[in-house]
């Protein structure tokens, strides 16, 4: 009986240790003390292993089996064993494209918990935290739920247009899987905003981009009312200009469209295109979000330069004490 006990024993380390092998290969050489201890390690092994480099402390009770430089993917494993359960999010949602830069890795917890800080990692509390959790390795945010919470940190709507917008570029992210991130997101800020964008990402349309240009371009700025949704008849049958300003051949096409990796740099081809309009008097103008929400003082400029050159009489008017506008 003696004698099969400890073989037993013996059989149970050895499962125990494969264990550990296994689990430190897929965390990158990342593990717990609990997993070592798990994996047939005593404390005293874990000491004499520290001091003899075979083992690097880097967070409380988390260890590397080197003593190198880590990796970025070594970074986020302790961090996320380190605050287990956690999850990766915010901008460590993936891995950085090129060489480490050393930023700090972020992870959720439930709102419940508390983590006591450490070096290199930034903490964040979440409610639902379990129905936001897609998996992988490390374990991370949804990438929908990610893009929402850094809507709700962004400093200006344009920040939070592109949270949306960048994810949406992704081929399996849908107007329902947000939708579906959206109902778990609670105290969203600007959740009228976000919905507005999600309600267009499902229609097709560019409500949230032109009710943006009427209020932020066109009326705080005194430009005449344009002529909404405007028919004409083209070579395909009916179209509709978005704005129209007749009697100063101006045509505002509005391009709201998300999904689009470069929109940011289409936004900026927009504003020399803008420029180039003011100097020729054409007429059509297209803007993107980045011209009614991040720059509408300059955009209004622009095109009072084309409204003026093609006859109208009015003045471009300031929007408020912070306006942008050079008058």
């Amino acid at each position: 009986m003696s004698d099969s006990g400890d073989l037993q024993a013996i059989f149970a380390r050895e499962d125990a240790a494969r264990m550990l092998d296994a689990q430190r290969r897929m965390q990158d050489g990342v593990a717990t003390y609990a997993q070592l201890t798990a994996g047939g390690l005593r404390r005293i092994d874990i000491e004499r292993a520290v001091r003899r480099n075979e083992l690097r402390r880097v967070h409380p009770r988390v260890y590397v089996d080197h003593t190198g430089p880590l990796t970025w993917e070594q970074r986020a494993w302790a961090a996320v064993l380190y605050a287990a359960p956690a999850l990766l999010c915010r901008d460590s949602l993936e891995a950085p494209r090129g060489r480490d830069d050393g930023r700090p890795i972020h992870v959720a917890i439930d709102h419940s918990r508390k983590v006591l800080p450490q070096p290199g990692i930034v903490v964040h509390r979440m409610r639902d935290l379990e129905r936001k959790a897609y998996g992988g390795t490390p374990p991370r945010l949804k990438v929908e739920d990610n893009a929402l919470a850094m809507a709700h940190e962004a400093r200006s709507e344009i920040e939070a247009i592109a949270r949306v917008a960048e994810v949406a570029s992704r081929s399996f992210v849908t107007a329902a899987t947000l939708q579906k991130a959206l109902n778990r997101a609670h105290s969203l800020r600007r959740r009228k905003l976000i919905q507005r964008l999600v309600d267009d990402l499902a229609t097709g349309t560019h409500s949230v981009l032109e009710h943006g240009y009427l209020t932020k371009v066109e009326r705080a700025h005194g430009l005449p009312a344009g002529r909404r949704q405007s028919p004409r008849l083209g070579a395909s049958g009916n179209q509709f200009r978005d704005v129209e300003y007749e009697g100063y051949a101006l045509v505002v096409e509005l391009d709201g469209a998300l999904g689009h990796d470069s929109w940011r740099d289409q936004a900026r081809d927009a504003d020399r295109s803008l420029d180039d309009l003011a100097e020729l008097g054409a007429v059509t103008a297209r803007l993107r979000f980045h011209q009614v929400f991040d720059t509408p003082c300059q955009t209004a400029a622009r095109v009072g330069r084309v409204l003026a050159r093609n006859g109208w009489n009015g003045k471009v008017r300031r929007c408020g004490e912070t306006c942008q506008l050079n008058v």
